[in-house]
């Protein structure tokens, strides 16, 4: 009858498009990137499916950097008889890394076509996260992918501090630093962290080592207002070190110095004849023990701007700051590294082109050897790695913009390093320093708050 017929032809037709809806659900690209938040140094896996099989595929990374300028990374993948993309286990076969990384979506990252040149990722908020947004799209994609539709998206969040890192504004004894402490009662070891010459004041290593359950200062030496650099001497360093040491939420005794570039150079001095600055190791970065730092900042910048006409520039007019230190008369200056008397670890790339690193590490040896102390030393170099040595995971930047600090000149610094194996050495050397300062410091193994 009629009546029959219409309530089959209605069944039918809410099967069909039930059908329909679950083909659909089935059939629509699934993107998982997991955890959604963690550490900056955490890994994160990356997984697609719901792929036809044997599908081309482009997993691509966009970031807005806190300058505001946007980098990106991609990698081109086939996707298994099963519909699935792996990042962890599944091979690149091209893009900005290839090969299987499971993180070449963030150390492989690159300002995006049309951006302004020399740029580089500083965090400078860091209680906000890196806000990762990570996109599959059909196909081999190298280009465009602004003018194109992602099949899906996730965003993750990667953080340089855990929760319930303290953050301490150090203002005291003409000392400007921040002090960043671990979750919990304390009292925790301590690590005095100094940066090089970068123009900033950079706080996130600091946040990230009291992640790791380290009592972790900061220290501003070159760009306070109120700081003039004939003041930043060897007293300054001390009285941080001894601001730090007496806070009651740091064990005492239980310090360690690290430092990059200047700061290893400043490590190094304080190391071998501070009569305060008695730390149980030291860590330093892409460092040399031929930059003179026995006085003050400002004679240090004063003897290497009476030498900038060794400054050499290659093809493409970038900056090669090392051929300058090599060139300082600081044989008899030089810091006498055989009176050091505790663990020493030394970070370097062998294509570091700012400080002589590789020279500096074999002077070294030679000269704790002979002093008898060469027990102390540990040297770590990595093939093709450069001078900016990071967190593991942070992108690599060969040549950047930067402002001479004795002559207030505007250039493009080469610091050198090839993007996979600097890669590798930041990942491998955040591992190792850890391990360090763990041993040295008696720091509990893992102390990491989850997300």
């Amino acid at each position: 009858t009629g009546r029959w017929q219409k309530l089959f032809i209605y069944i039918y037709m809410h099967v069909c498009v039930y059908r329909s809806v679950s083909t659909q659900k089935r059939t629509c690209p699934l993107l998982s990137v997991q955890p959604v938040r963690g550490l900056l140094d955490e890994k994160f896996q990356i997984a697609v499916t719901n792929l036809p099989p044997n599908q081309k595929v482009t997993l691509h990374s966009l970031h807005q950097s806190d300058d505001k300028d946007f980098w990106e990374a991609f990698g081109h993948y086939v996707s298994d008889e099963h519909g699935s993309v792996t990042g962890f286990k599944d091979e690149s076969l091209g893009g900005t890394y290839d090969g299987t990384e499971p993180m070449g979506l963030l150390w492989s990252m690159r300002p995006i076509p049309g951006s302004r040149h020399g740029l580089r990722i500083r965090k400078r908020d860091i209680f906000r996260p890196m806000e990762v947004r990570i996109s599959v799209y059909s196909g081999h994609l190298s280009q465009g992918f602004s003018q194109q539709t992602p099949l899906a998206t996730s965003v993750t969040e990667r953080w340089y501090v855990a929760p319930g890192v303290k953050r301490v504004n150090i203002r005291e004894k003409e000392i400007r630093g921040t002090l960043f402490l671990p979750p919990g009662s304390g009292p925790y070891p301590g690590v005095l962290d100094l940066w090089g010459v970068g123009g900033d004041f950079v706080e996130y290593r600091s946040a990230l080592l009291a992640s790791h359950g380290f009592a972790s200062m900061a220290l501003e030496y070159l760009t306070p207002e109120d700081l003039s650099l004939e003041d930043t001497d060897a007293s300054y360093f001390e009285k941080a070190y001894q601001i730090l040491n007496n806070h009651p939420m740091v064990k005492k005794d239980h310090l360690a110095v690290l430092g990059l570039s200047l700061g290893s150079a400043i490590t190094l001095s304080m190391a071998s004849y501070s009569k305060v600055i008695k730390p149980q190791c030291c860590v330093c970065i892409s460092g040399s023990h031929l930059m003179p730092v026995e006085k003050s900042l400002s004679e240090l910048f004063e003897l290497m701007k009476s030498h900038a006409d060794k400054l050499c520039v290659n093809e493409d007019n970038q900056v090669i700051l090392r051929n300058l230190i090599l060139s300082l008369p600081c044989q008899s200056t030089k810091v006498d590294v055989g009176r050091i008397k505790c663990p020493l670890l030394l970070v370097n790339g062998d294509d570091d082109q700012t400080l002589p690193a590789v020279e500096s590490a074999e002077d070294m040896a030679m000269m704790m050897e002979k002093a008898g102390n060469r027990h102390l030393l540990e040297i770590l170099m990595y093939p093709d790695a450069g001078h900016l040595i990071e967190p593991p995971y942070s992108p690599h930047f060969r040549a950047t913009n930067y402002k001479l600090e004795w002559t207030k000149e505007k250039i493009v610094m080469l610091w050198g390093g090839q993007t996979k194996p600097h890669a590798y050495a930041q990942e491998d050397a955040w591992k190792k320093i850890l391990a360090f300062l763990w041993q040295h410091l008696s720091a509990p193994v893992s102390t990491v708050t989850s997300f």
